[in-house]
């Protein structure tokens, strides 16, 4: 979110305009019904929103929801986590760019340092969360130094790793191929330090490419979504904080279900709305990436989440 657009006289929507928890309760029960298994709560930075562990209690008690999980940057984990855990959050997911101090604040252009972060991971090991990941998004020339710091703060805590390369997610960002990464690039980098092999998972997330150690020290995930686009595969549906449906990382614009909803629909006319959009979707954005389809309109990242 650019300081030069986002200042503090910038005006964020009013409340009426953000879905409530009951209208997310609602929409998930129907998500639920039409096949939906996991929820992941992202943002943005979902622990700012009030009273979310309210909300993660409520989505526990959905019936047919295996897994309710959390991508944050863990600016306010040390002091949340035992009220999400105690609400019943099954998994947690944080953004971990680099492990030098220094780089660590360039790349996320904010006034909270490494140090809270791994605060929060600390707490989230004391309250019982298992599994972690470690999302780290690699620029070369920005943080590419750090891939065998992580990997080895990962494998000595039990936390499960993903490398993602840099996307050009909305238009902000100044993507730039050469900024890239590759998944193939850093596997070779890490292998040659710690002997590894690809695996295959039944009803894995199909949006990484997983890696396990031959010493036993756990796992490795990369996400190769623009040297391996994987859009036939994806299977990932977006509700933003306004009520708006994103079938893609890529999209413009979203399917406004808000609207829809408080016109007074009933569950059944969602469903029907919700499957008739999923059977047509047509996103293959990373696959057809090229100079003419990187100048069309996107909507931002802080909107759609990962």
């Amino acid at each position: 979110m650019p300081r030069e657009d986002f200042g503090d006289d910038f005006r964020f929507l009013d409340r009426k305009e953000i879905l409530s928890f009951e209208e997310i309760l609602r929409l998930t029960r129907v998500f639920v019904g039409l096949g939906v298994e996991k929820v992941r709560l992202t943002g943005g930075e979902p622990l700012l929103r009030k009273d979310l562990p309210q909300l993660v209690a409520g989505l526990k008690r959905i019936e047919g929801l295996r897994e309710v999980t959390l991508t944050t940057n863990a600016s306010m984990l040390a002091g949340l986590a035992l009220p999400m855990k105690q609400a019943g959050l099954d998994r947690l997911t944080v953004s971990l760019d680099s492990l030098d101090p220094e780089r660590f604040l360039a790349n996320t252009d904010a006034a909270v340092p490494l140090e809270r972060i791994l605060e929060g991971l600390a707490a989230a090991d004391r309250c019982g969360f298992r599994g972690t990941k470690l999302n780290c998004v690699l620029r070369r020339g920005r943080n590419d130094a750090d891939i065998l710091p992580l990997a080895e703060f990962a494998r000595e805590r039990g936390y499960i790793l993903r490398f993602i390369e840099f996307m050009d997610v909305g238009t902000r960002n100044g993507w730039r191929l050469d900024d890239v990464v590759p998944a193939g690039e850093v596997a070779a980098l890490i292998q040659r330090r710690w002997p590894m092999k690809r695996i295959w998972k039944a009803n894995a997330n199909c949006v990484a490419q997983h890696w396990q150690y031959l010493d036993g020290a756990g796992e490795l995930g990369l996400i190769a979504s623009v040297t391996e686009p994987f859009c036939a595969g994806c299977d990932r549906a977006r509700l933003s904080a306004d009520g708006s449906l994103f079938t893609c990382l890529f999209a413009a614009t979203g399917l406004d279900l808000k609207t829809f909803m408080r016109g007074g629909a009933l569950d059944a006319d969602l469903a029907a709305l919700l499957e008739a959009r999923w059977k047509r979707r047509d996103d293959r954005y990373s696959e057809l990436r090229s100079d003419q389809t990187r100048d069309l309109p996107r909507a931002e990242m802080f909107h759609l989440g990962g």
